[in-house]
């Protein structure tokens, strides 16, 4: 068994186990050691649920509730946000789903560079492999391949090295991340590799500070040197004009519906909101990769695939016939026409790799209600959306639980 598989058992139910354990925690607690990254094994200080979340094993607003059940809002401010802000980089890519293309061309160029410059290839190559004499860099890398996660400042000081101090493009590092993160995400990641780029925030960047690597590491790296002392923000696609995002489908009507199949894919594992209310005659596991013009991690792949495969098995709704993994849309048509399908529901597939396979479907994708409450204000920058906060916590309260 792999780390991968030790640290985040890729099941419903170890998403549940560890959010009850976290909970407690959640408050003062939280907000006190949430910026403190002491090594592998010791990231007790946050809750370690994004790979969870990333798959929807467990959903958002299953984490909100079960937290305000222990914490007030003013209490579990910091937990809140942080929760929040993956439904904000969602909704801010929605509206400009033209970041997500022009990073993808971009890193197709750069895959063409890396395979063609034999200086860049080895200033990439070291850094992928942890070689780059810098000790906490080199350390952050070996424990993403080995682990398949890093903590969130960690991700912060790594890309800021990898863009100033390094000098290798921003879409590298993010492909980088994507290929071996458990919880890599095409909005949170690119937008994330984007803001210490400062291109998100036009012209806010991140600088890595050694000060602030040894505060929040305990000096584990000791005297930390070389780092870039600036960070001026890099060249690179600016943000286009915000547009309508993408429409979802409403749920057919179970009566006219017709034979109904479901599509199951990573974006969500746990459509609740489509299973309370249809029960499909079949289902079609998807499996999609993490676009990369590299291979994904062996690690991450196996990840996916058994969670996926967990889901299937945890589901506590019925799920009709079981088809094997589909991969494409052509994996969709087949499946569709050996049932005689009349209609296909699916989870909302947010910008990304999946969204793209689904695209090529007639797969009607519905989207979660917490969704339609987040993105909406993901608009701009996150404040306007934290100013929202109370009005997305009153609509969770105000909606029955559905798995917990």
């Amino acid at each position: 068994m792999t780390e991968h598989m030790r640290t985040f058992p890729p099941a419903r139910h170890a998403a549940l186990d560890r959010l009850q354990k976290f909970v407690p925690h959640a408050g003062r607690t939280y907000a006190g050691r949430r910026n403190f990254d002491l090594g592998p094994g010791k990231h007790d200080g946050v809750s370690q649920l994004s790979p969870y979340l990333r798959a929807r094993l467990i959903s958002e607003d299953e984490v909100l509730r079960a937290t305000l059940t222990q914490h007030s809002p003013q209490a579990a401010e910091k937990f809140i946000q942080e929760v929040i802000w993956r439904g904000y980089w969602k909704g801010w890519l929605e509206h400009r789903p033209g970041v997500w293309t022009g990073y993808t061309a971009g890193l197709q160029q750069l895959h063409n560079m890396v395979m063609t410059q034999s200086g860049l290839r080895a200033r990439w190559e070291e850094a992928c492999l942890g070689k780059t004499g810098i000790a906490p860099f080199d350390a952050w890398a070996s424990e993403l391949a080995e682990t398949g996660y890093l903590h969130n400042h960690a991700r912060m000081w790594f890309a800021s090295i990898w863009i100033y101090t390094l000098e290798l493009p921003w879409e590298l590092g993010a492909d980088f991340f994507m290929r071996h993160l458990l919880d890599g995400d095409p909005a949170s990641n690119t937008l994330g590799w984007r803001w210490v780029a400062g291109l998100h925030t036009e012209g806010k960047t991140y600088r890595a500070d050694p000060e602030n690597i040894a505060k929040y590491t305990h000096n584990r790296f000791g005297q930390v040197s070389g780092l870039a002392p600036f960070a001026a923000p890099v060249d690179g696609m600016r943000n286009p004009e915000r547009t309508p995002p993408r429409p979802a489908n409403m749920l057919p009507d179970p009566s006219r519906a017709g034979r109904v199949g479901l599509i199951l894919h990573g974006e969500d594992l746990m459509p609740a909101h489509i299973l309370e209310k249809i029960a499909p005659i079949a289902t079609l596991p998807l499996e999609i990769s993490p676009y990369s013009p590299w291979q994904a991690s062996p690690e991450v792949n196996a990840w996916r695939g058994a969670a996926l495969a967990s889901a299937v098995t945890e589901m506590p709704y019925e799920l009709g016939e079981i088809a094997p993994v589909g991969y494409d849309a052509e994996s969709i048509q087949s499946w569709a026409e050996a049932h005689n399908l009349d209609c296909i529901v699916t989870a909302f597939a947010p910008v990304g790799p999946t969204a793209q396979a689904l695209a090529q479907s007639s797969a009607l994708q519905i989207r979660r209600p917490y969704d339609d409450a987040v993105w909406p204000h993901a608009t701009h920058g996150f404040f306007r959306l934290k100013k929202k906060i109370p009005e997305v916590l009153r609509h969770i309260d105000g909606r029955q639980l559905s798995l917990i």
